[in-house]
């Protein structure tokens, strides 16, 4: 029996600068044999040295972008990236409690890598309680999962194990702790599920160009997850396909700063 190609929506915010965010997700969708879709939160001035302003349309802008999509089209899986303020995380969380999708990735965007606020501190509060409880898994890096506990940055990866475990008990099905913070020789994930935790190592690429890398594992996660027979098996794969998109991103030139992974490095 042949597969339809998985459906998968991005609610994220637009980066100009094309690394990531929206673009970025549809990006590795495609790359990864995956239909995308898009509804886009918040619009940001970004370029690869840092983001310069950022708008945020009204919630219910947000809302009539979702029942656009999920009153006419399939969706296999979502992946949610930057939601800017509370409101907008409500009105995403009342969307999905209405359509019930099947998988949810969540990306707890905060600060971008330029360390500019890209979640409204009250809307912290909102996240955890309104979209948590609705994840398949939440995807933070260290210094997001110390925000949503109230506790300090994990140091090593029995911390890691111990906040992935707390965050699941806030409701989340599953946590994916990010150890790219971690000062380690190499960059450990922590796959903390119901059934146990699986520690998903990976090494450490020293390059410049890593702008969307959150992103990009997540949204890579959505896109493999009506394709795999497991999470893991979605998280390892979409692991393995970032780590070639950081190892071949020397091979683009874009900007000045800190520049986007290659995410077409299998094809170009």
């Amino acid at each position: 029996m042949t597969h339809p190609i998985p459906n998968v929506l991005t609610i994220a915010g637009s980066d100009s600068g094309g690394g990531a965010g929206i673009q970025a997700d549809l990006k590795a969708f495609s790359a990864l044999g995956a239909y995308g879709l898009s509804v886009i939160t918040a619009l940001t001035a970004q370029n690869t040295r840092g983001v310069t302003a950022i708008h945020t349309p009204d919630a219910s802008f947000v809302t009539a972008q979702l029942d656009a999509v999920f009153d006419d089209i399939r969706i296999d899986a979502v992946k949610i990236g930057m939601l800017a303020n509370a409101d907008v995380v409500r009105a995403v969380a009342a969307a999905l409690r209405r359509y019930k999708p099947a998988h949810v990735v969540l990306d707890t965007v905060m600060i971008s890598k330029s360390h500019h606020a890209l979640l409204a501190p009250e809307a912290v509060a909102a996240l955890r309680e309104e979209l948590l409880p609705l994840a398949t898994l939440v995807t933070p890096n260290l210094p997001e999962a110390a925000a949503l506990l109230d506790d300090t940055s994990a140091e090593d990866e029995e911390t890691m194990v111990r906040q992935g475990e707390a965050l699941r008990t806030l409701g989340a099905k599953a946590v994916l702790m990010k150890g790219g913070h971690l000062n380690s020789a190499d960059s450990p994930d922590w796959l903390i599920e119901a059934s146990g935790s699986l520690r998903l190592g990976g090494p450490r690429v020293p390059v410049k160009n890593t702008h969307g890398t959150g992103c990009t594992l997540s949204s890579s996660i959505a896109a493999l997850l009506p394709q795999r027979d497991s999470l893991a098996a979605a998280t390892a794969d979409a692991k393995l396909y970032l780590t070639g998109a950081i190892e071949q991103s020397a091979r683009l030139e874009v900007g000045h700063g800190v520049g986007p992974v290659h995410h077409f490095f299998r094809w170009w």
